[in-house]
């Protein structure tokens, strides 16, 4: 199944400039995989003389849906959450590494809302510099204004988090995980382990059968726009195992830890949950900083099946 935001904007992964989009060819691609609602929504967007699709109602129908969005972060407490495990994370880098100034970056951030809320809740603490990125420049822009609105101290930028000028000591995502398949999903923990990074924190929907009941009904209530709806459901039902996770964190330099697996979790309950990968010598500091939590992490040999 296909999203339909991953298809109406287009950039060049060198350059970083936007490209255009064929709505033909968007529809084309949507009749092909058999979605013919999607189809519809995009034949409903508008193009210029030459079909190709409105940059400018692109962008701004993208915010509104990024916008609603961020209620769904809200709801499901993703700041709460991420600090649960990024401040016992870079309690042991700081432990390991000393007093230092670290950087966290938020890949695919979209508004912002990771990086803004951690700004505001100064919840990291000041030694932490907050950086959000994204590849979608009218989104980046809006992030950027938000957080000037509202006084936070972090920033954004356009362009690809793993080719930034001053390396990353945490990557963070939320929702974006999703996005990659195949080879990619497992070239984007390379990158990662192939940058000075020295931990990442992933959060992504928990792959479970109540997965697309739960985001149909919150979609349903909570977006306005059929692209928002169709996506929302289009995401938990692309969401990746817990297995498939694992095994494509599971990369040269990176122990990849699972929280909350779904063998563990309530499926009521559970709608997202991390991939984390930590460099193997802060594993254990990671986990007494944890305390009686890292109960709940599990590794690689989570996958390995019991024998009698």
């Amino acid at each position: 199944m296909l999203e339909i935001s991953d298809l109406i904007t287009a950039v060049d992964p060198r350059s970083g400039h936007r490209l255009p989009v064929s709505r033909a060819e968007v529809i084309r691609l949507l009749d092909e995989a058999g979605d013919a609602r999607a189809a519809r929504i995009v034949a409903g967007l508008p193009t210029d003389r030459d079909g190709l699709l409105d940059p400018d109602a692109v962008d701004r129908l993208l915010i509104s849906v990024h916008a609603e969005l961020q209620r769904l972060s809200e709801e499901l407490r993703i700041g709460e959450r991420l600090v649960h495990l990024l401040g016992p994370l870079l309690q042991a880098i700081r432990a390991t590494n000393g007093p230092g100034r670290y950087r966290l970056v938020d890949v695919g951030c979209g508004l912002g809302y990771a990086v803004r809320w951690l700004a505001a809740t100064n919840a990291l603490g000041p030694d932490v510099e907050l950086v959000g990125v994204d590849l979608d420049a009218a989104l980046v822009a809006e992030a950027g204004r938000l957080a000037r609105a509202e006084g936070l101290d972090c920033h954004f930028v356009h362009g690809n988090a793993f080719a930034l000028p001053e390396a990353a000591t945490v990557y963070i995502s939320t929702g974006v995980l999703h996005h990659f398949r195949g080879p990619a999903l497992t070239e984007f923990f390379r990158s990662q382990a192939a940058s000075p990074a020295q931990a990442f924190c992933h959060f992504d929907i928990a792959a479970t059968r109540l997965a697309p009941v739960g985001a149909w009904i919150f979609h349903l209530a909570r977006m306005r726009h059929p692209l928002g709806r169709h996506d929302g459901v289009a995401s938990a039902r692309r969401a990746h195992s817990d297995e498939t996770l694992l095994r494509a964190a599971d990369v040269p330099g990176i122990t990849p830890l699972l929280y909350e697996p779904r063998g563990a979790a309530n499926p009521f309950c559970t709608t997202l949950r991390p991939i984390i990968g930590v460099r193997p010598h802060l594993e254990d500091p990671f986990r007494r900083s944890l305390g009686r939590a890292a109960r709940r992490l599990v590794g690689p040999d989570y996958l390995i099946e019991p024998t009698r």
